[in-house]
């Protein structure tokens, strides 16, 4: 059967790609293993999808090119997926930072998008795994079910392997290699850190949260922080997480509003107050107990010599931790890494040496920030795709 482009993976980008091809007059093909279309959207942002982020910039993004995004940005905004989220009638509101939800469900998002490839005349290829993908004579041809089909254009939009349990896989890492396409070493990105047995103490605290500034060499996030029974979690670590180096140290400040010489100023005002009833004012107890064992420091503060607090003070800004690992693509909310930008047009998202061979979306090394930079990268990699198509 012919097309005028096939494209694999029914995800954000993909349907994306699909529907704006579609859209100018294309003849599309849209294939996923998967029996739904956007199965990691409907379980993204708490069920609730946080479709895109405000604040949206380049510098947001990891990549080893780090202007390769730019141009797809520029030409899909935030603005422009809300446009489309509100012609379809879906209420939303913003949280913190900048990033979007909706008000209802995810599946408004996948219902969207579905809508949208419809009515652009997409056909829809689901549940049925891709047999085989050759190119000759300027063609793709893809067997699906043992059925053949054929286009000079071929889409990979089948993300990374981050979350397997919906069936990701490197699938679109071995299609590039294939075709002569470079790969950036993939890697769990906003992903929880582990910690080791040295720092058992911390793991006891599982459920604690608190507002941190957490900084790996001169990155660094000032949001929640999340203790749990293997290491740390929470937003503020998941952001680390996508820049962290395995056997790296990263430095937490448990008081980031905290004035400097603030223990010497309290010990001025409240000579008689506990350190421990002081820090469990500004921290969880439990939190604050950690810290305290730590430290080995109790008392009333006008008894603690200045020296001391300083040194508490000084700990608490920069409170080292050495991560053993991560909890893997299997808690990961994305992948780092991926199919070099080295071989992409930034402004097509085309294989400069495979004509009509596109890559977007996650299967792409671009990583965003947690809080929808990564959907509004699929939405301006398939945007850019499906225009070029």
């Amino acid at each position: 059967m012919n097309h005028d482009a096939i494209v694999l993976g029914a995800g954000a980008a993909g349907m994306m790609a699909a529907m704006t091809a579609g859209a100018r007059g294309r003849r599309v093909l849209l294939v996923d293993h998967a029996a739904e279309p956007g199965r990691k959207i409907v379980i993204s942002g708490g069920g609730r999808c946080n479709f895109t982020n405000l604040h949206t910039a380049p510098d947001r993004y990891l990549s080893e090119n780090r202007h390769f995004a730019k141009s797809a940005l520029s030409r899909y905004t935030p603005q422009d997926f809300l446009a489309l989220v509100e012609r379809h009638g879906i209420a939303w509101h913003e949280k913190t930072l900048g990033q979007l939800f909706c008000d209802g469900s995810a599946r408004q998002i996948v219902d969207l998008l579905v809508g949208e490839c419809r009515a652009a005349g997409v056909t829809f290829a689901l549940g049925r795994p891709v047999d085989e993908v050759t190119n000759a004579d300027g063609h793709f041809r893809v067997t699906i079910g043992g059925v053949a089909h054929q286009a000079p254009a071929l889409v990979i939009a089948t993300g990374g392997p981050s979350i397997p349990k919906l069936g990701a896989s490197g699938f679109a890492y071995d299609l590039a290699r294939r075709f002569g396409l470079a790969v950036v070493q993939p890697r769990p990105a906003l992903v929880p850190l582990t910690l080791g047995e040295d720092e058992a103490l911390f793991r006891s605290l599982s459920g604690v949260s608190a507002e941190v500034e957490v900084r790996w060499e001169k990155t660094r996030f000032r949001e929640a922080a999340l203790f749990t029974h293997r290491g740390l979690s929470g937003p503020a670590m998941l952001q680390i997480s996508s820049y962290w180096q395995h056997r790296t140290p990263i430095a937490v400040d448990f008081l980031p509003a905290a004035a400097p010489d603030w223990l010497l100023a309290e010990k001025r005002i409240r000579p008689r107050v506990a350190l421990r009833r002081l820090l469990a004012e500004r921290l969880p107890e439990r939190l604050a107990d950690a810290l305290l064992e730590r430290l080995a420091l109790s008392g009333e503060l006008g008894a603690l010599p200045d020296k001391a607090l300083r040194g508490a003070q000084a700990r608490l800004a920069d409170w080292t931790f050495t991560p053993n690992g991560t909890e893997g693509f299997a808690k990961a909310e994305v992948t780092a890494g991926g199919i070099a930008t080295a071989g992409l047009s930034s402004q097509t998202m085309m294989a400069n040496k495979v004509p009509g061979l596109y890559a977007i979306g996650e299967a792409v090394d671009v990583t965003g920030w947690l809080g929808g930079y990564n959907f509004q990268w699929a939405w301006a990699s398939g945007h850019a795709a499906g225009v070029a198509i």
